[in-house]
């Protein structure tokens, strides 16, 4: 019998809370994240402020376990990150306590895989001030569960007939050859495809590969350099689409197109960009989006 046949997602473990972790954001944790990210930005690099993919970090703990209650055990070596979606309420700062939660809230079969959706908050532990909010979505390779339930994460298409004009962002960053074994314990992340070669072929992957948030993170430090003056506290929103991994040694190029610009009455106005890393004409982050407040 098919694993089609016999494995099933539990519809009845979404919108389950996950129980609350507690994180300290210390400021040698930030620049150690900095450091990791080969980000430049002087106030990521004292650890003044933190680079805003950092924000997986605090939450990493809760991250998996609404997965559990939904995705049969058997199906979680296909397990791939397939999206993340931040949206900022404030920057993480050294000092903060954070408390973070989580929960899924969805997932749809599709011909070449499963997508589910996590959610997570994340919260000041002393005033309950909400500080991020992060929808990751999870995919599931060769395992259709055939059905839609749910919710998922809130679409980021890019829209190609912005490639019309020229970008308004166009950034080349190196990753180095020990970046893996750098981002893992800046991140917490001790997943072995990044770290054993060997680990790595087995699974099928060329060799030790990026972490996705690490990619991420180099998008940005570009971003909020080039597009909001180095200042992290206007990020509002950063979302993408991992579509190739990225090797030690290769150079990523993040390009940038200005989508729309939206006035507001209660606030400063946001500017929309699209944008897409590749490494040389091979797309591996799609469905790049940001906004940034005037």
């Amino acid at each position: 019998m098919s694993t089609q046949q016999t494995e099933r997602f539990d519809a009845s473990g979404l919108d389950r809370w996950t129980e609350t972790t507690r994180f300290e954001v210390q400021r040698e944790r930030l620049i150690a994240y900095a450091e990791a990210t080969n980000d430049p930005i002087p106030a990521h690099r004292a650890g003044d402020v933190a680079n805003p993919v950092f924000a997986i970090v605090p939450v990493f703990e809760a991250l998996m376990a609404p997965a559990l209650d939904v995705v049969p055990l058997g199906l979680f070596g296909r397990v791939v990150h397939g999206e993340q979606d931040f949206r900022f309420h404030r920057p993480i700062r050294p000092g903060d306590v954070l408390e973070s939660r989580a929960k899924m809230t969805g997932f749809e079969g599709l011909p070449n895989g499963t997508r589910g959706t996590v959610y997570l908050e994340c919260r000041d532990a002393g005033s309950g001030e909400l500080v991020n909010e992060q929808h990751v979505t999870l995919f599931v390779r060769g395992f259709d569960t055939g059905e839609a339930v749910g919710t998922l994460g809130p679409e980021h298409r890019f829209d190609e007939a912005l490639r019309a004009h020229e970008p308004v962002l166009d950034r080349t960053a190196h990753v180095d050859e020990d970046q893996t074994f750098r981002y893992g314990p800046a991140a917490g992340d001790p997943m072995p495809i990044h770290l054993d070669e060997e680990v790595a072929r087995d699974a099928g992957l060329p060799g030790i590969i990026a972490h996705g948030l690490c990619t991420q993170a180099f998008t940005a430090w570009a971003i909020v350099q080039g597009l909001a003056g180095g200042d992290v506290a206007r990020l509002r929103r950063l979302a993408v689409r991992f579509s190739k991994p990225v090797l030690p040694g290769q150079d990523v190029r993040t390009r940038a197109w200005r989508a729309r610009h939206a006035p507001a009455s209660d606030g400063p106005a946001t500017t929309t960009y699209a944008y897409e890393t590749t490494v040389g004409e091979v797309a591996v982050i799609r469905d790049g989006l940001a906004e940034i407040s005037d």
